[in-house]
């Protein structure tokens, strides 16, 4: 049923409730608070309330022994500490690949080695582990190596290290295939042969399972008695960088991941990591930062120096210990980051005029187009699409490399990884909401008729499922910002656990204008007077901005979007952030 008789909003939607928090009432509970209807509707327990309401570490931390290998990876760190080899951490380029670095790195040096880090350049080396450079790791002395965020598909580069002695550990969340690449242990929930309580945890970043793996490796060194005359590392201090990986890279915010969030936003406000407290004044936060700073403001600065022309500037950002060093490299990478801005409005531009609309999964390619940018620009174009979208981004010689994003439902990852082993992609792997790939220019229509193919029924499914989700209908006075501390109580948000929707009216807007970058901006008031002010990002060029900037002030309209604390002015205020608009007469 429709909330407030909506069938066909600004955007061309049903209006729904969420959840109506029928299993607290049934249970007995009377009128649920607000923050338990927000919590049952994101698919708490019942039983379960308690531990998501303040979600905690201890409350949520598997043995790290329930994965496969994970044992056998913390051993062989074990042997590395013990016998202060030469250990080195090959890391994805993105956020999720720099803090599991960071992590690795950090842990490895409170228990006295000295790790070298090695992130490959997006451009020249692409995604993953090579053979030939891991072999260059271990000419300069490795005996040790761990790939984190990536590896689960390098088999020719790790039968390589293999060939030239050097012990592999994996440490991944990437989907694997039947067969694994050969590793000293390749600890990844996503392994096809884990058992069911690992498999739950697959939907942990790789920043997660390195922070298992520091539990791990913590927990054999005190059996070993290494801890005798040291003071063990204290693991709860790493969880600044668990939370930031976690979010950038769009885990789901569901079970532990929770609990790294909601307890790792806490160690950062301490800004006891210089990098992280570089990043925060170089992002020009004047507040402790929150879940939604995290993938909105640090996380796409420390991918700008993967994304357009220095790689291990976030590493090396994470792991310094300077503040001087700490505040140059922050420094640059707010610069780089607003030249991936420039860089990823023209791709985008260019992109859009070769949307296919009748396909299910759009799939554009283009030559000269920056790589770097491709997956922000396949997530855009996603969001406002409604459907999985891949861009390609074509070489001189006719090489694709490219970056899908998906919508809740369809597994592209699975998909993408089913299409290399039918011959059509060089290389490709991913999650279900993410993936990466390497095509032929040739192979690209025969990729893109195998995508729509096998997704077509579940894009469907998806399409047809959507509708704008409430969690709550307010008068227009409503708007406050107590409401606001109420509904991030329920947090922390993000994907799989999404932040509330609330419905406003009726309103009348007495001003909407545009602002900035296609933002459209309005004052609505109710009939007794009382408002707020309400701003669609990027909506100019849209049915809900346009239509916004030609209603006439006496017709009232219902606003649904997210409210947020506006703290520019002398005091807060609260302010909708839209989603969408419906006429309420």
């Amino acid at each position: 049923m429709s909330v407030l008789g909506v069938a066909a909003s600004f955007l061309g939607q049903p209006w729904r409730w969420r959840s109506l928090a029928a299993d607290a009432r049934d249970g007995g509970m009377g009128e649920a608070d607000l923050v338990t209807q927000l919590l049952l509707s994101r698919g708490c327990p019942p039983d379960a309330l308690e531990a998501h309401r303040t979600p905690s570490i201890r409350g949520f931390m598997p043995d790290p022994s329930i994965f496969r290998d994970m044992d056998r990876a913390a051993a062989r760190l074990a042997d590395a500490v013990q016998a202060g080899e030469r250990v080195a951490i090959f890391g994805d380029y993105d956020v999720d690949g720099a803090t599991s670095a960071a992590v690795m790195i950090r842990v490895l040096r409170s228990l006295g080695l000295d790790p070298v880090a090695y992130i490959p350049d997006r451009l020249t080396e692409g995604y993953g582990p090579s053979g030939a450079a891991l072999v260059r790791l271990a000419t300069d002395g490795a005996t040790l190596i761990a790939t984190v965020d990536c590896g689960a598909q390098a088999f020719e580069a790790l039968e390589a290290a293999r060939d030239h002695g050097v012990d592999i550990l994996v440490v991944d969340h990437h989907k694997c295939a039947s067969a694994l690449p050969h590793a000293h242990a390749l600890v990844n929930p996503n392994r096809l042969d884990e058992l069911a309580d690992a498999a739950a945890h697959g939907h942990l970043a790789a920043v997660g399972m390195c922070f298992l793996l520091a539990a791990a490796l913590v927990r054999e060194l005190r059996t070993r008695g290494y801890f005798a005359d040291r003071a063990e590392p204290k693991l709860i201090d790493l969880l600044d960088l668990v939370a930031l990986g976690t979010v950038a890279d769009v885990a789901q915010l569901r079970g532990l991941n929770r609990a790294f969030v909601a307890q790792g936003v806490k160690v950062m406000a301490r800004r006891a990591n210089p990098g992280l407290d570089a990043l925060i004044s170089a992002s020009r936060l004047t507040r402790a930062p929150t879940a939604t700073d995290l993938g909105f403001a640090l996380g796409p600065r420390i991918n700008a120096g993967g994304r357009v022309g220095r790689a291990d500037l976030g590493v090396r950002l994470l792991t310094t210990d300077d503040p001087a060093e700490a505040q140059a490299l922050a420094s640059e990478l707010d610069r780089y980051n607003e030249e991936r801005r420039a860089i990823e409005a023209a791709v985008q531009e260019h992109a859009d005029t070769l949307i296919d609309a009748s396909a299910r999964v759009v799939v554009v390619s283009g030559r000269g187009w920056h790589p770097g940018v491709i997956g922000i620009v396949a997530g855009r174009l996603k969001e406002r699409l409604g459907r999985p979208v891949v861009v390609i981004a074509l070489d001189d010689a006719g090489v694709g490399k490219g970056s899908g994003r998906s919508i809740t439902g369809v597994d592209l990852g699975a998909a993408v990884l089913a299409a290399k082993e039918h011959g059509l992609l060089a290389a490709g792997g991913g999650h279900a909401m993410a993936a990466g790939l390497t095509v032929a220019e040739a192979d690209i229509p025969a990729f893109a008729a195998f995508l729509d193919d096998r997704l077509a029924a579940a894009v469907d499914r998806a399409r047809e499922d959507r509708a704008l989700l409430l969690d709550a209908v307010l008068a227009p006075g409503g708007v406050t910002p107590d409401l606001v501390r109420s509904l991030e109580a329920g947090g922390p948000y993000g994907a799989g656990w999404p932040s509330p929707r609330v419905a406003a009216g009726p309103v009348r807007l007495v001003k909407v204008d545009i602002v900035g970058n296609g933002h459209v901006r309005a004052i609505a008031t109710g009939d007794d007077g009382r408002g707020f002010k309400a701003v669609a990002f990027r909506a100019a060029d849209t049915p809900l901005g346009q239509t916004l900037l030609a209603c006439a002030p006496h017709r009232r309209l219902w606003l649904a979007g997210r409210a947020k604390i506006d703290d520019w002015g002398s005091r807060p205020a609260a302010e909708l952030h839209l989603d969408d608009a419906a006429w309420a007469d």
